[in-house]
């Protein structure tokens, strides 16, 4: 469990996140919605320590993040898989390279035992076979995949995902997000997830903030959010034609 407390950022005296609290559940797919500029990013980086907090708390599973030397941080940041944007491979490494660059980097084990665990995370997102490849020769959801893979090597606690559906077509998406859902629960890890994808929201969002101008605007659950008066989630959450004809459903 990461529980956030009051933490506010703010750059060049102007507020980008102010007063945030929530609590992300292990073994659930927490989700941060909201516009583009209203601080999800700035608030991912204030957790993983990116960015130093003007105020506020980060405890992971009780431990404050910012009340930790530099020995402290690193070992949480060893309990830290993240799943960037795009997916952000090396492109001058192989699948199986990507995926033991953080085992070789936060682990000691062994030649032959960083190829079991690459190849065992590999197993995990149905990419058996492809060690050899260069991320140059995947599809986006192959390298999605890949990410993913090399995400979870370490056997994280705390997943941190931006955007894992970026530049995917809907049926790939399908694919990641169920991904993500099947290895929360599996590995009871603590996942936050931000997206622009409603669609993913409804598919498998547990816990949801909503975050307007750098505050929690609003939180609730995936059947919650669609019964909302809230209108700034409102005028979000029914943007899309999708959305719009979900709506007249309901």
């Amino acid at each position: 469990m990461i529980e956030i407390n009051n933490i506010s950022k703010s750059f060049a005296g102007k507020n980008v996140i102010h007063n945030i609290s929530f609590c992300f559940e292990a073994g659930k797919t927490n989700m941060i919605i909201g516009e583009s500029g209203s601080g999800k990013t700035t608030l991912l980086k204030c957790m993983v320590g990116l960015n130093e907090l003007d105020t506020g708390q980060v405890l992971f599973d009780g431990r404050n993040f910012y009340d930790l030397d530099f020995n402290g941080k690193k070992e949480i940041r060893k309990e830290i898989g993240m799943l960037f944007q795009g997916g952000a491979l090396f492109d001058s490494k192989t699948v199986e390279e990507n995926v033991v660059f953080p085992i070789s980097m936060f682990t000691d084990l062994s030649a032959s035992e960083k190829k079991d665990r690459a190849n065992f995370c590999l197993q995990r997102v149905n990419l058996e076979n492809a060690n050899h490849l260069y991320p140059s020769e995947l599809s986006g959801g192959m390298k999605k995949r890949v990410a993913i893979a090399r995400a979870i090597a370490v056997q994280p606690k705390y997943l941190f995902c931006d955007e894992p559906n970026s530049g995917l077509d809907p049926k790939t998406s399908i694919v990641i997000d169920n991904l993500i859902k099947e290895i929360t629960e599996e590995y009871n890890i603590t996942t936050m997830v931000i997206t622009h994808d409603m669609n993913s929201v409804i598919e498998i969002g547990d816990n949801i903030m909503f975050i307007y101008k750098g505050q929690n605007w609003w939180e609730g659950d995936k059947r919650e959010i669609l019964k909302t008066d809230n209108k700034e989630v409102i005028d979000f959450v029914y943007a899309t034609k999708f959305m719009k004809e979900l709506k007249t459903k309901l």
